[in-house]
């Protein structure tokens, strides 16, 4: 009578066991990219003719294309050094990880238990108790379980860890374009302070030629205190200008110490030549907007993650099934473990499914699908916001280039105007007020040309920021 059942037994295990070699279900949406907005051309790029090779940025290191060793050799040491890239490092190595977990879980799992141990009792009789002998006991057992991916759930869990893997690596591109451009900005504006610093030292220098000036006509009666004072009083603004900017320099070099991830009083960036180069970025389509930037490889692979997680929700729809086995032996030696009157094996297969939970699996899919729509208008969003960043760092670039000619061009007609006030004044047909004023306004132009090239410096450095820098996915 039990041979009768067999055949019955295993066609229930061959039933049992038929999605398990049919291969899980994919519960998921199919994933395609969000549609975004891409036009076929930049609306600030016409007449943008890019002077460098269009691969310039695809070495990654796009601050080279300033041709500055110092601001080289700190860019490095921010690779190396920089807490911020540092936690995103460890933010990536952590997503890694976690993929390895989740798929991890496709895989059975197999324990291994032993025990030995030594018992000693009594035995009761009708007139006494007396101590019954001690005894060994040893124990091993092995066991395996399994959850068969019936539904896809583990493997959408592992596929949305995958994607949330790749948005983290994104995100690391994205703490060094961040840490880079910083730097650079940084790295320029002390320079310019530098530049200022210099230009008011000739200045003052110009301003301390024109106080003895003054002098020496006062001296000689020709001329009033007032313009002994004036004169005073221009050397002391440009000299606390000066002054002033020594604070300016002090901060920016702090920043710069902390992004190559050192403390200030550690860090020290002396004077140096300020190479006022601005290089052409190439710009390309908007099309290859979408690739290079960072920021928008995260958001996209954020809502791939958010997908699958749709199809982790509909699997509570679907019964869990398990499939475990076990083998054990036990006896009072490990010589007797393997006896067969000491052995156990079992095999079994589990399957649960939840019949009543108030709509909360519906609930769940409803969420997820939610968290969907919400990481691809976060995903539409920063593209949208990536394409107004590269129009107005065109426009910048555009803008500043023919503001610089300008400043140029008034900077130099102020100083010929101030060199003919000067003399006038020496000749006694001006009043020294009119040579303070022209000298303000020549020592405003100057500066105005100082700024307008850092102005141009840090567009640019803007500009490589918005097309993504040299980060390819």
């Amino acid at each position: 009578m039990h041979d009768l059942f067999r055949p019955a037994r295993c066609r229930l295990v061959t039933l049992a066991l038929l999605p398990l070699l049919l291969g899980g279900c994919a519960l998921a949406p199919v994933y395609e990219r969000p549609a975004t907005p891409e036009p076929a051309a930049f609306k600030e790029a016409q007449g943008w003719v890019p002077a460098a090779p269009a691969d310039a940025l695809d070495r990654g290191t796009w601050w080279t294309l300033f041709d500055d060793p110092v601001l080289d050799e700190l860019a490095a040491a921010v690779d190396v050094s920089n807490q911020n890239i540092a936690a995103a490092t460890a933010a990536y190595a952590q997503a890694r990880a976690l993929v390895q977990q989740q798929r991890a879980a496709l895989f059975p799992v197999v324990t291994l238990n032993a025990g030995a141990g030594r018992a000693q009792g009594s035995e009761g009789t009708a007139t006494a108790t007396r101590a019954a002998g001690a005894r060994d006991s040893v124990q091993l057992g092995i066991g395996a379980s399994w959850e068969p991916d019936v539904w896809g759930r583990l493997r959408a869990a592992a596929d949305s860890a995958s994607a949330s893997a790749q948005a983290s690596a994104a995100d690391l591109a994205s703490a060094r374009l961040s840490a880079h451009g910083e730097l650079a900005a940084n790295y320029f504006s002390l320079r310019q302070t530098d530049a200022q610093a210099a230009l008011l030292r000739a200045t003052i220098t110009g301003y301390e030629r024109a106080l003895q000036i003054a002098r020496n006509r006062y001296a000689a009666g020709i001329a009033t205190k007032t313009d002994v004072l004036q004169a005073e009083t221009q050397l002391a603004n440009a000299q606390a200008d000066e002054v002033g900017l020594a604070r300016q320099r002090a901060q920016l070099e702090h920043a710069i110490a902390v992004l190559v991830g050192k403390a200030p009083a550690e860090f020290t960036l002396a004077p140096a030549e300020w190479k006022v180069s601005v290089p052409q970025v190439p710009v390309g389509v908007p099309s290859t907007l979408l690739q290079r930037r960072p920021d928008i490889a995260a958001a996209e692979r954020r809502v791939a993650a958010a997908n699958e997680q749709i199809g982790i929700a509909r699997a509570a729809y679907f019964p869990n099934i398990g499939l475990n086995a076990s083998y054990s032996s036990s006896g009072s030696s490990v010589a007797g473990l393997f006896g067969a009157s000491n052995t156990l094996w079992s095999l079994g297969l589990s399957a649960a499914q939840t019949l009543f939970n108030a709509g909360a699996t519906a609930a769940q899919v409803e969420s997820s699908k939610a968290a969907r729509d919400a990481a691809i208008a976060r995903y539409r969003q920063t593209v949208l916001g990536a394409f107004q960043n590269v129009e107005d760092q065109l426009a910048a670039a555009q803008v500043l280039a023919r503001q610089q000619e300008l400043r140029m061009r008034a900077s130099q007609a102020a100083d010929e105007a101030e060199a003919l006030m000067l003399n006038r004044y020496r000749a006694g047909q001006v009043s020294f007020s009119e040579v303070v004023s022209a000298q303000v306004t020549a020592l405003n132009a100057r500066r105005a040309v100082v700024q307008a090239q850092a102005d141009r410096q840090t567009a640019a450095v803007a500009l490589i920021q918005a097309l993504g820098g040299g980060w390819r996915p």
